[in-house]
C-alpha cells in the first residue's frame, strides 16, 4: 500500500487537466492509499437532501464511512465513483454493506440544490447521503480535511467545471481516516478493502 503525506491535495479538474497541489500525489491502481498522518472526523453540520441538518460526527458513529467533495455536473469523476461504489455495495454481503455510510457533499451549492443531489445520488444508490452547505462553509470544511478547495473554471459558453478533490476519504468507526481511495480505484479494489476496512471495527 502507497504511503501518503498528511497533506492531502490531489486535484481533479472534472473535464480537463487534474493538478497536483502540496506535497502529495495520489495515484490511482493500487487501492487504497494510507496516510502517514491520520485525519480526524470533524464535527461538522450541513443541509441534507430532505432539508434537515445532518451532523455527520453523530449520524456515522460506528460505521465506516466514505466521504467525498464533488458536483452533479461533474462528467467523470463524481459518477464514475459513485457507480463503482453502488456497484460493489450491491455485491458485498448485507452485514459489510450495511456497516458503511456513502457521504457526498457538493463543492458546487449554486447549482446543486438538495433536490438536484437527491435525484442524482439516486441515479446511483438512494442510500447515499447528501450535503449541501453555503460555498464558504463547504470550502472551510474540505481545508479542514486536509483537502485542497475546490476551484471554478469558468468556461466559453458561460458555463463552469469545478476542480476538486478526486479521492475520497475512508473513516474507520475510531472516527479517524487511515486511508483514502483515489479516482481510477477499481471495482476489485473496493471488493477487497471495504470487508477489511468493517472487520478492523
Amino acid at each position: 500500500m502507497v504511503v501518503a503525506s498528511s497533506a492531502v491535495a490531489w486535484v481533479s479538474a472534472c473535464g480537463g487537466g487534474g493538478e497536483a497541489g502540496g506535497d502529495a500525489a495520489l495515484v490511482a491502481g493500487g487501492g487504497g492509499v494510507a496516510l502517514a498522518e491520520p485525519v480526524a472526523k470533524l464535527p461538522f453540520t450541513l443541509t441534507a437532501t430532505d432539508g434537515s441538518p445532518y451532523r455527520f460526527v453523530e449520524e456515522t458513529e460506528g460505521f465506516v464511512t466514505l466521504l467525498f467533495f464533488g458536483y452533479t455536473n461533474c462528467p467523470d469523476v463524481c459518477p464514475v465513483h459513485m457507480a463503482n461504489l453502488a456497484a460493489v455495495l450491491d455485491r458485498l454481503p448485507f452485514e459489510v454493506a450495511s456497516a458503511i455510510k456513502v457521504v457526498f457533499v457538493t463543492t458546487d451549492p449554486e447549482r446543486d440544490t438538495p433536490e438536484r443531489i437527491r435525484e442524482w445520488l439516486d441515479q446511483f444508490d438512494p442510500g447515499f447521503l447528501g450535503l449541501t452547505g453555503t460555498q464558504e462553509q463547504v470550502t472551510d470544511l474540505q481545508r479542514a480535511f486536509r483537502l485542497a478547495p475546490a476551484l471554478r473554471e469558468e468556461r466559453d459558453d458561460g458555463g463552469y467545471l469545478v476542480s476538486h478533490a478526486a479521492h475520497i476519504m475512508a473513516f474507520s468507526p475510531d472516527d479517524s481516516a487511515h486511508v483514502v481511495f483515489p479516482f481510477g480505484t477499481r471495482q476489485t479494489d473496493w471488493m477487497r478493502e471495504l470487508p477489511r476496512l468493517v472487520e478492523a471495527r
